[in-house]
């Protein structure tokens, strides 16, 4: 499932959410506990620029993501208050 899930975070569709949840799969799926994974899994069902705006905070969140913890890891690896500068992880 993991396998899959980092695939599918790097395979959007728009550079944008790739390198987002590319790093994101990369940083935080490998201390994912499994009902944590399906919600993953769920919310990368959603389209591109609405994961992107929820985690950007450019948009609210529709009610059915608002208590989501994982949108919220979302939110903060997008503010990126480290600021590492992010790249496309290589594929093993």
């Amino acid at each position: 499932m993991r396998a899959r899930l980092v695939y599918q975070s790097r395979k959007r569709g728009t550079l944008e959410s790739d390198l987002l949840l590319s790093t994101f799969a990369r940083e935080w799926l490998g201390g994912m506990e499994e009902a944590e994974l399906r919600e993953y899994d769920k919310l990368l069902d959603e389209p591109d620029w609405d994961i992107y705006y929820w985690a950007t905070k450019k948009r609210a969140p529709p009610e059915r993501w608002a208590n989501s913890s994982v949108l919220e890891k979302l939110v903060v690896h997008a503010r990126n208050e480290g600021k590492a500068v992010r790249r496309m992880p290589d594929l093993n």
